[in-house]
């Protein structure tokens, strides 16, 4: 089953009288497995906040339809398991970090022992259990989206929605919130998060696709897309020094033994690049 799934999803902003509309996503056809972690990717105003808000119908779609877990996005039990983590969230910075996840806890329904219990592993997941009784406004940005993650995990939700999850943190903070969306999808959960910040990304995404003026322009597996298919690389042990100019078979030939043929890889930095020159090009030619 797909843990989300988009037809044709199109979104156009009015502007104002004689100021016409923004087109900020265009047909958008997306497939997010349940079980992966997907990574959105594109410049700033390519359309991925808009995606998450459509999902979440946050914004009501102009044309096209989404579906979460089959169930359409328009009915709000759609959202019942999925947490969300705005790029910017708000929270009241005079609560204490436990307080914060019993306010969401509460909003979710949930009370009593069973509540407190989920704070504590929350807490513990997100390595804030010492800083529990800290109030916000003295928790630095990365403690902050730990736990703007911890209040999405909540109520224990299936799906995870995470605009910009390490936007303005610390290399320390960043690669801490990596670690925990791999710990999540180890859990079975399913997390799709948009990025521009391409390395951190390639580290944890199963899948991406790349937005570019409302239009998906790329989308793979990571793996397959970095690897350089235009070059082919032979790791080998025990090869003499006469023998480096052969080819596999004569390698086999000489005794030794061949450990790796693969690809190298690129950056998906790299990809990401390219894969906007080239929607340039074609936007260029089309002018």
């Amino acid at each position: 089953m797909d843990a989300i799934r988009t037809e044709q999803l199109t979104k156009k902003y009015d502007l104002g009288w004689r100021k016409g509309k923004l087109l900020a996503l265009e047909k958008l056809n997306l497939r997010v497995r349940e079980g992966e972690v997907y990574g959105l990717l594109g410049p700033n105003g390519s359309g991925k906040s808009t995606t998450l808000k459509l999902v979440l119908d946050l914004v009501v779609p102009t044309e096209g339809s989404a579906w979460i877990f089959d169930v359409p996005c328009s009915k709000v039990v759609s959202r019942l398991h999925v947490g969300f983590l705005p790029e910017n969230p708000y929270f009241y910075r005079y609560l204490t970090g436990a307080e914060t996840l019993e306010f969401y806890g509460k909003l979710c329904g949930m009370r009593g022992a069973t509540l407190k219990k989920r704070i504590e592993e929350l807490l513990d997941l997100v390595g804030l259990t010492r800083a529990r009784h800290r109030r916000l406004a003295g928790y630095s940005k990365g403690m902050l989206q730990r736990i703007g993650l911890a209040q999405a995990l909540i109520h224990d939700p299936k799906l995870l929605l995470l605009d910009e999850p390490t936007a303005g943190v610390d290399p320390i903070g960043s690669k801490d919130i990596r670690d925990l969306i791999l710990r999540l999808k180890g859990m079975g959960k399913t997390v799709l998060l948009s990025s521009h910040l391409l390395a951190q990304v390639q580290d944890i995404c199963d899948r991406i696709g790349v937005l570019n003026r409302g239009q998906m322009i790329l989308e793979g597996d990571v793996q397959t897309l970095i690897s350089d298919q235009r070059r082919l690389s032979i790791t080998v042990q025990d090869l003499p020094e006469a023998a480096r100019a052969r080819v596999e078979e004569a390698v086999r030939a000489t005794g030794a033994s061949i450990v790796s043929v693969g690809h190298p890889q690129t950056t998906l930095e790299a990809l990401f690049l390219e894969a906007l020159r080239k929607d340039q090009r074609r936007e260029g030619e089309h002018d």
